[in-house]
Order: structure tokens, then sequence, then C-alpha cells
């Protein structure tokens, strides 16, 4: 039986949150799988800057890419069971694509330390992520008790 209280914890913005971009990371890393959706599927490495593969054609990926995504996706639907843990997943997640960014913009996109790999499309979707990521940990768990929500 449900008690009010753990029914609006259920419905606490900050897990629909950090649920529907652990969705969307496990859809972006099942996609970078697919050939078609993934252009120059053929020259997908495991973890290279010369892999040629870019999901939609833009986004350059690998098969360490996309696993990174489907374990970020896996991480989010894990940790939006509970507020803290969604809290967590958004400010966290927020502040490695943030520092992903700044790799991003620091390695050169033709050098070895780029295994990964980055371009430029990911770099600034990096940036969009993390500020976004962060704003909404920002936003939705200063709610009365979003962070302390032990369910």
């Amino acid at each position: 039986m449900t008690t009010p209280a753990s029914h609006r914890a259920a419905r606490a913005p900050v897990r629909q949150a950090a649920l529907l971009l652990g969705l969307v990371f496990l859809v972006v890393g099942v996609l970078g799988f697919i050939p078609g959706i993934t252009t120059d599927y053929g020259s997908l490495e495991f973890a290279s800057h010369e892999s040629g593969a870019e999901l939609f054609g833009l986004f350059q990926v690998s098969i360490l890419h996309n696993l990174v995504h489907l374990g970020y996706g896996l991480a989010g639907l894990m940790l939006a069971g509970t507020a803290a843990g969604a809290y967590s997943y958004l400010l966290v997640g927020g502040a490695v694509y943030l520092v992903l960014w700044v790799y991003g913009l620091s390695v050169g996109h033709d050098s070895d330390a780029n295994f990964v790999p980055l371009n430029t499309a990911d770099d600034w979707l990096h940036f969009v992520l993390g500020i976004a990521m962060i704003g909404l940990a920002l936003a939705l768990g200063r709610r009365r008790g979003a962070r302390t929500d032990a369910r």
C-alpha cells in the first residue's frame, strides 16, 4: 500500500529527470551499434580517434563510446530509484560531462589521447549535457525532501 508521502516521492521530478536521461543514454548507446543510423559503420573501432563511424552522421562514436552511453543509461535507471540517487546522478554526471567537454577541447581530434573518440559535435553536446544535468539537479533537487528521500 502506498502512502501519500511515498506516492509523492515516486513522482519526484528529480527522479523523473534521471529516469528520462537514463533512457535517452540507453537509446543512444543502442543506436550507436545500428548501421545506417550510425554512418560509416564499417569503420567503427573499439576505441580510437581513427573510428570513422558517426551517430546520425554527426557524432563520432566507437564501441567504447557506445558502451559508455549504455553504462550511463543503466546508472541513470538505477539511481532514479531514489531522489538522492537521482540528484547525485544528475549533479555528478553533469560534472563528468563538463570535464569531458574540457578534455575534448584540450586534446587534438587526431591525437592518440582522443581514444573515446570525440569530435567537435561531441564536445559541444557534452557541454550542453553537463550544464543541463547540473541545472536539473540544482533546480529539482531543491524541492523539499528531494535529496533525503530514502526510497
